[in-house]
């Protein structure tokens, strides 16, 4: 009989990107040594563009100078891809999950990835596909509407997906998102003709849809005031 495979949801709220990027390298290093087990986040982040490892600075169109006046900030990363904005109304994964232990490789992770936003846009109504070569993320026609963007050490994976819900859009206008000219950034708010329910229920169709497809039959759900708890944080 096949052992269900456990994952652990760590619904975090709003957290400040660094923050998010500190708790994704520790739990890295937790998740190589066997101290945890698979587990994502869902979270967001206040407005925050960030750089992939290819450091593409020209795709950045406003002066980092004049990030604060529109509320926004710049991270570096180590992750594959190219610059692209994180901010509220969006659903955020990062999996902290070993691929050699569920027994897939990269492309596929990205791949699956992919199908988990698509088939959140399905849900309703939206035909969304995966992009063509050097078009990474997830598109309805010519406009975005998901983001990818991992890195994968020793086989264990951080960083993630973005699935836009109704952010706004007008920070898109500020960069070249994901470095790919001439392409617009949509959300499901406009993409949809139905009622959208609260962005939680979303979420949380967004982790089974990755569940799923991931083949994770038990979800270990935790609250940030746990988390914090378990992590001796006040």
């Amino acid at each position: 009989m096949r052992v269900p495979r456990s994952l652990e949801v760590w619904k975090m709220g709003t957290v400040n990107y660094l923050d998010a990027l500190k708790l994704q390298e520790k739990l890295v290093s937790d998740r190589k040594t066997s101290k945890i087990a698979d587990t994502v986040l869902s979270l967001q982040h206040p407005p925050t563009y960030t750089l992939g490892k290819r450091r593409t600075d020209h795709n950045l169109l406003i002066p980092e100078s004049e990030l604060k006046k529109i509320g926004a900030e710049l991270c570096y990363t180590q992750r594959g891809g190219d610059i692209t904005f994180h901010g509220p109304h969006q659903a955020i994964l990062y999996p902290i999950i070993s691929l050699r232990d569920i027994g897939i490789g990269a492309r596929n992770y990205v791949e699956k990835l992919e199908l988990t936003m698509i088939e959140l846009a399905a849900l309703y109504g939206v035909r969304a596909f995966a992009g063509q070569k050097g078009e990474t993320g997830v598109w309805v026609g010519e406009r975005k509407i998901g983001a990818i963007g991992v890195r994968i050490s020793y086989g264990i994976t951080s960083h993630g997906l973005a699935f836009n819900i109704d952010p706004d859009l007008s920070y898109f206008k500020h960069i070249v998102p994901c470095g790919i000219a001439d392409k617009e950034v949509t959300s499901l708010r406009k993409e949809t003709d139905s009622v959208l329910p609260t962005e939680e229920v979303i979420q949380g169709q967004l982790i089974s849809c990755f569940a799923r497809l991931f083949g994770y039959s038990n979800l270990i759900w935790k609250e940030k005031g746990s988390i914090l708890s378990d992590n001796g944080e006040n």
